[in-house]
């Protein structure tokens, strides 16, 4: 037998200057196996895609990733110890011996990490709610961490220039217990809403450096002060390379379906009706039942939600007055009060009898739903209500249908109130329209009132 062939198969034959020849032959597959699991937890070792990494390339492995940092992370045979980039990464020194999600419940499907944001701030402003809210929802899908903020601006307090409060205590009793059933609802999903006074162009700025967000996510307004906020918070978060991603979710119809430029936005109501007739409206976006997580770098605090003292104004001008509560003193602030109100409200449309009249009437406290001020604050969205209301019609017309033998006819207000809400739309859409910061919009003067009734 040929000498070679024997060595080949009794190894244990081998002299030992031909052991240490073949040591340094050996290819460096061999030191790459070995050093996998001083380097990468075991769960990153999931056969078989390591294995056939392994197969085609022995001298360079690709590790699939939890986090984008990761996502190009490729060991050789030089391999020495974890870059100190590492050390950066908001969620811990050693992300490597850690969890990367610090979500309470989300998929650590590395494959879907790629696209992932390290860490975001979600701005609330009048958009107080979880349910139908597209910006938390694309904020928690997108992130490994997000930072829920609320900013009670200075400026929107005090005496006006005509002597007036600029946001009275009764407003702003409201919106602090919206805030503060807005945190609530957020706690239960996993997260919390830090809130402070100031302003936002430079609060958001000191917690993006502060926990090393990327991005923030808000909801555009129309008027020309909120405009003019927006523009100060893009240019103070571009210094800061930081992105600003906008959403719409303030009216029943999305300002991306119109059949018209904003340009071109009808000064009437009329003309408005008329060209959103037949027009889609967006489904509601489902709620989340757990949300990002905290970031965990920079150690923000959540904050106290101020007082009326806090902002400049007196308590007792909400109290009663002579043993007399006013009809302001009994709207509770929140989306949790919001969604019972408007269940309570469709609850009392549908308990009502058809009359068949040509005018349709709205029931309920005072001969209306007294749901305004929750949708000026965000608390409740106008889809959400559209759908209930449409709901409710169609369990109504349905039950009148079924007892009438055929000629149901439904005059519990909803129509009234689905044109009450398309009013809605039209003044934001006008406002929108002329309170652009940047360019002024020539055209004719609004008249709501003409044409409302054609």
């Amino acid at each position: 037998m040929d000498p070679n062939l024997q060595t080949l198969e009794n190894p244990e034959t081998q002299s030992s200057d031909e052991q240490t020849q073949l040591a340094i032959i050996a290819p460096p597959t061999a030191s790459i196996s070995l050093s996998l699991s001083a380097v990468l937890p075991t769960h990153f070792l999931l056969p078989p895609k390591i294995s056939s990494l392994l197969a085609h390339h022995p001298s360079k492995v690709r590790i699939p990733s939890q986090a984008a940092s990761l996502a190009h992370l490729s060991l050789s045979s030089s391999l020495n110890q974890p870059k100190s980039f590492f050390k950066s990464t908001p969620i811990s020194s050693s992300p490597l011996q850690s969890p990367l999600f610090l979500g309470p419940r989300r998929s650590s499907d590395p494959s879907n990490a790629a696209g992932i944001r390290r860490s975001c701030i979600v701005w609330f402003r009048n958009d107080l709610r979880v349910h139908d809210n597209e910006c938390l929802n694309s904020a928690s899908n997108e992130s490994m961490s997000m930072l829920p903020v609320y900013c009670f601006d200075p400026r929107d307090y005090g005496k006006s220039s005509s002597g007036f409060d600029k946001t009275g205590p009764y407003r702003a009793s409201f919106l602090i217990e919206s805030v503060s059933d807005l945190r609530q609802n957020l706690q239960k999903r996993g997260s919390d809403l830090v809130v402070r006074i100031g302003k936002p162009e430079t609060v958001l700025v000191e917690l993006a450096k502060a926990v090393g967000a990327d991005a923030i996510y808000a909801h555009r307004e129309v008027s020309h002060d909120e405009v003019k906020g927006e523009e100060k918070i893009e240019a103070a978060m571009k210094e800061e390379g930081v992105e600003v991603k906008y959403f719409w979710g303030s009216t029943l119809y999305h300002v991306d379906d119109l059949p018209f430029k904003m340009e071109q936005m009808p000064t009437n109501y009329g003309g408005f009706k008329e060209k959103v007739k037949g027009l889609e409206i967006r489904k509601t976006i489902a709620t989340l039942d757990q949300l990002r997580g905290l970031p965990a770098r920079g150690d923000v605090e959540a904050g106290e939600i101020p007082s009326l003292l806090d902002l400049g104004l007196s308590p007792s001008a909400t109290l009663p007055q002579n043993g007399m509560s006013t009809a302001n003193g009994s709207l509770v602030g929140g989306e949790t009060e919001a969604l019972q109100r408007l269940k309570k409200f469709a609850a009392e449309c549908q308990a009502q009898p058809p009359k068949g009249a040509a005018n349709d009437s709205i029931y309920g406290a005072n001969f209306s739903c007294k749901i305004s001020p929750w949708l000026a604050m965000g608390c409740l969205s106008p889809r959400s209500m559209f759908d209930e209301i449409k709901k409710s019609a169609s369990r109504t017309i349905s039950a009148s249908t079924s007892k009438d033998g055929g000629s149901g006819q439904s005059d519990t207000g909803m129509n009234w109130l689905m044109f009450e809400l398309m009013w809605r739309d039209f003044f934001r859409f006008i406002t929108k329209k002329y309170s652009s910061a940047t360019k002024q919009v020539d055209a004719a003067p609004a008249t709501a009132c003409t044409g409302a009734l054609a």
